[in-house]
């Protein structure tokens, strides 16, 4: 009986280890694969890979302000990753993506309706000023 037990135990184990890491990774690229509901339609097919040159007159305000967000984001994060020192160049690209996320959340809070996604965006606001401070204090302590 014992040693079915820790032949079960090991089995359940090196299944655990074997998918474990496939199990991660999915979640960590979730953002990479977006479900059919996250992809434009009414907007048509912006070029998101340009937003800076992007005409957003004919988006509806509650767009601009996420679109202007991300804008802003993505010229500052290609700048900061661009820094010598690869840890350095992390957060320097890190900041301007926290950054990112605080403008989208303030445009949800501004034009939003669902109260869950309202405190989503309230919590995004929450933790993402707080990592902010953070690499902000860790720059500093860097040699120059």
């Amino acid at each position: 009986m014992t040693t079915n037990l820790a032949t079960a135990a090991l089995a359940v184990t090196s299944i655990i280890a074997f998918m474990g890491p496939s199990i991660a990774a999915d979640a960590t690229d979730a953002g990479r694969n977006l479900p059919d509901i996250c992809k434009p339609t009414a907007m048509g097919n912006p070029d998101m890979g340009n937003m800076k040159g992007m005409d957003m007159t004919s988006m509806d305000q509650a767009h601009q302000d996420l679109m202007k967000g991300m804008a802003d984001m993505n010229s500052h994060m290609d700048e900061g990753m661009m820094a010598k020192d690869i840890d350095v160049a992390f957060v320097c690209g890190m900041i301007p993506h926290h950054q990112g996320a605080i403008d989208m959340a303030k445009a949800e809070l501004a034009h939003g309706d669902d109260p869950w996604v309202k405190q989503m965006a309230q919590s995004v606001i929450d933790a993402q000023t707080k990592e902010i401070a953070e690499m902000l204090d860790w720059l500093k302590k860097q040699t120059k």
